[in-house]
């Protein structure tokens, strides 16, 4: 067997591209054109993997680890859900963490701020609080909960039971920057400022205090902290009453910023979903991986040849652009939150319905 002289010119070459790229590498150069395929992709290509977590195994591994340490040893006594595709990292997507926080009777998370912003969707129980900047939202079962970034925020428990929430963070969204800082405050709480329910009361109902006047103490730009379950659900349910359904979402409401009707945070979405029992919605794909967690029902999540059966309280992960459809098999209410407030805001976002 002969080897033709353009294989001899091909070996030539690779062996000088080699010979260069050895002496480049030790001075931080490596060449694009050997990686600009796996860098610049034609559609995004998550490596992240679909997941679901049970709530009742995940609970008890939590309050397991309730026996063992204390909120206030932990700092946040939390479990983190970490995608198996993202070994290592403490993250649900390539931009987003999820965990799931116990406060046990007693207890007081103590008080801290950060960089991260932080919602809560309440799982379990009722009566105990998150504080910010001094002020208690009282949360119940559904409720979502804001912790903004840099804002002064403490949990405490003063009922007879456990009280469990998800914790939706953009920890690796803050990571990716660089840009993290965070403080503790020298006391376990913070000071009381306002009777728990304030925020609701002056910004909650479609109005404001006049700005400039000293009633107007929120943050002008993110006013609004606690979303009650009771109002999100009865305005889902009217919806689904009398407005034509999404074939691909069904009865969905976003939760909205009321000083500019944007997104919650800054880099996070939320909403919520009603499918009404039989319903299976179309195929949708989006840029936004999502974090699901089945509040009201039972639905099977599909995407393509899997299918991930989901209860109550359950909690599924859906990577970026994959698509997915819900099916319905009893009348289903669905939370999720993703990272789409930061895509559009950088002209990333980017959705397909099939």
């Amino acid at each position: 067997m002969t080897t033709s002289p353009d294989s001899y010119g091909a070996n030539d070459q690779r062996a000088q591209l080699e010979a260069l790229y050895a002496v480049m590498a030790p001075k931080g150069l490596l060449p694009l054109w050997e990686s600009l395929h796996a860098l610049v992709l034609a559609e995004p290509k998550s490596p992240a993997l679909p997941w679901r977590w049970g709530y009742a195994e995940v609970r008890d591994y939590l309050m397991r680890a309730g026996d063992i340490i204390s909120a206030e040893q932990a700092e946040r006594r939390v479990l983190i859900m970490e995608n198996p595709g993202l070994p290592g990292l403490s993250a649900i997507t390539p931009s987003l963490y999820a965990g799931l926080q116990l406060i046990l009777p007693g207890e007081v998370a103590p008080c801290h701020r950060h960089t991260q912003n932080a919602l809560r969707f309440v799982m379990e129980g009722g009566g105990a609080f998150t504080a910010l900047d001094g002020e208690k939202a009282i949360m119940q079962p559904f409720d979502l909960v804001l912790t903004p970034a840099g804002q002064w925020h403490d949990h405490g428990n003063e009922t007879g039971h456990p009280m469990i929430w998800l914790d939706g963070l953009d920890i690796p969204t803050v990571r990716l920057f660089d840009c993290s800082f965070a403080e503790r405050l020298d006391v376990a709480a913070h000071p009381e400022t306002v009777p728990a329910g304030d925020t609701l009361a002056r910004y909650g109902h479609n109005m404001r205090p006049l700005r400039g006047s000293v009633a107007d103490r929120r943050p002008a730009t993110r006013p609004l902290f606690h979303y009650r379950y009771t109002d999100w659900r009865s305005a889902l349910e009217a919806m689904a009453a009398s407005a034509e359904i999404d074939p691909h979402l069904g009865h969905a409401l976003e939760f909205l910023n009321p000083a500019d009707g944007g997104p919650i945070l800054s880099t996070m979405s939320a909403h919520v979903r009603l499918l009404p029992s039989g319903f299976e919605t179309r195929t949708r794909q989006a840029t936004d991986g999502t974090v699901f967690v089945l509040v009201e029902g039972e639905a099977t999540l599909l995407l393509g040849d899997q299918e991930i059966r989901l209860g109550a309280r359950d909690m599924v992960v859906v990577p970026s652009w994959r698509p997915y459809r819900f099916q319905a098999h009893s009348q289903t209410i669905i939370f999720g939150y993703s990272d789409k407030a930061s895509q559009m805001k950088l002209d990333l976002y980017r959705e397909c319905n099939h």
